[in-house]
């Protein structure tokens, strides 16, 4: 990334690369959060899912392909204001902390800068993840639905606990995003730097392939134990969690040993690198469109 360009071009760029983000790694995520969050096994019966091929195939078989993308429709409206707003806090962060545009940052700078901008977006990606988590996880459960859509969530969710139901998680939200996002953005950047040839003043795409598929893999090793926390209360039945993320923490640790913060990592990392490259090669295809446009802004 150009230390050069305005907050305004991260801001643009950023947006169109979440919603390729969301396209590539939906599937994904949607077997990440039923892992996390099935039911502990009861008088000796096997769990509900063997683990991540066994999830995607009773998917499959229950619900279709389509039931890969069930609560898309959540991050899909606030995925690209949520990248936009992530991109251009991490473009904020780096400006706040250069003298002049052309200042090359140091690494432990572009991880304040990218824990900045996860900052800026836990406003945003509280609320949608929770939508996001309800409509993937009850699907697992017996009887008829609850909820026929995001919208319907939403309502629901509000009339039962108005809007701090819809906000719950927000901490374990915050928790997750910020070191998350310092380490993703350090990353990219870091391996960006390793990959230019000496002299070069861009890399190459498969560089661009490389560096954010990494960045998501790094993302996702800082901010996994939070994200199942996040899970477990955000699908949990109101008042089941009184004492907020610190009373999920004790009571997953007591009852399934510290592993189990790791719950649903072999499809995060599945998802990591393909979802990622996707998204840095949309930033960097639309920067360049951007610059295109607009070279004085």
């Amino acid at each position: 990334m150009s230390s050069e360009s305005s907050p305004f071009k991260y801001f643009i760029s950023g947006g169109f690369g979440g919603v390729c983000t969301v396209i590539v790694g939906h599937p994904f995520d949607t077997i990440k959060v039923r892992l996390q969050t099935m039911p502990q096994p009861t008088n000796g019966l096997p769990p509900l899912y063997k683990g991540t091929l066994d999830c995607a195939l009773k998917t499959v078989k229950n619900e279709g392909f389509r039931g890969f993308y069930k609560g898309m429709g959540a991050p899909i409206a606030g995925v690209a204001p949520i990248f936009a707003i992530s991109f251009f806090g991490f473009g904020v962060g780096k400006k706040l902390q250069q003298s002049k545009p052309e200042d090359v940052l140091t690494k432990p700078q572009l991880f304040y800068a990218g824990a900045f901008s996860g900052v800026f977006t836990t406003i945003i990606m509280a609320p949608g993840e929770r939508i996001k988590c309800l409509l993937q996880v009850q699907q697992d459960s017996t009887g008829p639905k609850k909820y026929s859509g995001p919208r319907d969530v939403v309502r629901k969710l509000y009339k039962e606990g108005g809007i701090r139901s819809i906000y719950k998680g927000t901490v374990a939200t915050l928790l997750r995003d910020v070191p998350a996002s310092g380490m993703y953005f350090m990353t990219y950047e870091w391996i960006q730097e390793l990959l230019k040839p000496d002299g070069a003043t861009e890399v190459s795409t498969l560089s661009t392939v490389f560096a954010g598929g990494m960045a998501g893999v790094f993302n996702w090793l800082i901010g996994m134990p939070a994200d199942v926390l996040k899970s477990r209360l955000q699908t949990a039945p109101e008042g089941t969690y009184p004492g907020g993320i610190k009373q999920v923490f004790g009571e997953l640790i007591r009852q399934e040993g510290v592993t189990a913060l790791y719950k649903g990592c072999a499809p995060v990392m599945m998802r990591a690198f393909p979802a990622n490259a996707a998204c840095f090669i949309g930033f960097e295809f639309c920067m360049k469109v951007l610059k295109w446009l607009l070279p004085n802004s």
